[in-house]
């Protein structure tokens, strides 16, 4: 396992993690989130990702059963929730001082830990003052609750906004941001969150490196009973694989898959890889349903050496639709 730093911090995350959106208590039971948390932990995974909103806490508590049971030392792992959705009353959602606190609470019950390494703002709130959540967070480290805070889903002048309250007011700062980032989805980390990175050493925990699948190449032939697109609640990604945007995403998935087998990588393989060759992503969240597909994608840092810059000059043609290079690999 590699290791990197977060951001500017000197927190050192594995660069695979394990999180447990749409999996955990909806398709994964106790023994399999045992099974794979293990699978990953013996890997050199130290970051499991999860939130209040995955399964409306019930992702948390059975994670929380888990590490109950798997009993590892608290200083060997480090463990996150989201707030923003935690129930259906106005005080139960947004991130106020009360939300944010009350749900701090709530998930370290949930996952049975005595404090939150990361808390992040799942998405940003229009209806409270961003000073307002920044003394929260800032209040939640200074208790012990919480030892770095971030962000996930928001613009970059939100951030720099986060910033420029905790500097006037000697704050705790955001460390992290938590983006979606993969071959199909890139403006915000290359493009928007650019100048964050040496301004405020910011760091990235990346969501769906994978494009919720299309990159395994598994949707190709149609959407297998099993997968999340399948899944009761998901019909927005369905709906989505069938816009032209969606069909333009398979096509190119599939001439990915070319490359990738001449490279000798698995289409899998290959994305993540990707991702992880950009140096501002600090760790790569994995998600997985069955500890077979987790012991995969763990094994993607086993073939670093054959994302070479020719196979990457290839990849970036097809995604920008651009005459394919000569093969040289």
């Amino acid at each position: 396992m590699q290791y990197r730093r977060l951001g500017k911090s000197g927190l050192q995350l594995s660069a695979l993690s394990f999180g447990s959106w749409v999996t955990f208590a909806k398709q994964v039971g106790t023994s399999d989130a045992k099974a794979m948390m293990t699978a990953a932990y013996d890997a050199g995974v130290n970051f499991f990702d999860n939130a209040e909103g995955y399964e409306a806490g019930a992702s948390e508590t059975l994670m929380g059963q888990a590490l109950r049971e798997l009993g590892w030392r608290r200083d060997t792992y480090t463990v996150s929730s989201k707030v923003f959705w935690g129930g259906a009353m106005p005080t139960q959602r947004g991130l106020s001082r009360k939300h944010v606190t009350e749900a701090c609470h709530a998930a370290l019950r949930r996952l049975q830990v005595d404090y939150l390494d990361l808390y992040f703002c799942h998405r940003p709130d229009v209806d409270t003052p961003i000073e307002e959540t920044v003394r929260a967070m800032h209040d939640l480290i200074a208790q012990g609750k919480v030892l770095y805070w971030g962000t996930s889903e928001w613009s970059a002048q939100q951030i720099t906004e986060a910033h420029g309250v905790a500097r006037e007011w000697r704050l705790t700062p955001p460390t992290m941001e938590q983006p979606q980032y993969n071959l199909f989805e890139r403006q915000k980390v290359e493009g928007d969150y650019a100048p964050l990175y040496d301004t405020y050493g910011l760091g990235t925990t990346i969501w769906s490196p994978l494009a919720s699948g299309i990159l395994t190449g598994k949707y190709r032939d149609g959407i297998p009973q099993d997968s999340r697109m399948a899944l009761p609640g998901y019909e927005w990604l369905r709906d989505r694989m069938a816009t032209p945007d969606g069909q333009d995403r398979l096509a190119k998935a599939a001439a990915l898959d070319g490359v990738a087998q001449a490279a000798g990588l698995s289409l899998t393989h290959l994305a993540l890889l990707w991702c992880l060759a950009n140096p501002r992503v600090s760790t790569v969240i994995l998600g997985a349903s069955r500890p077979a597909q987790l012991q995969d994608n763990l094994a993607a840092l086993d073939h670093a050496e054959r994302l070479t810059p020719d196979v990457i000059a290839a990849v970036e043609a097809i995604v920008a639709n651009r005459p394919a290079p000569p093969q040289r690999f």
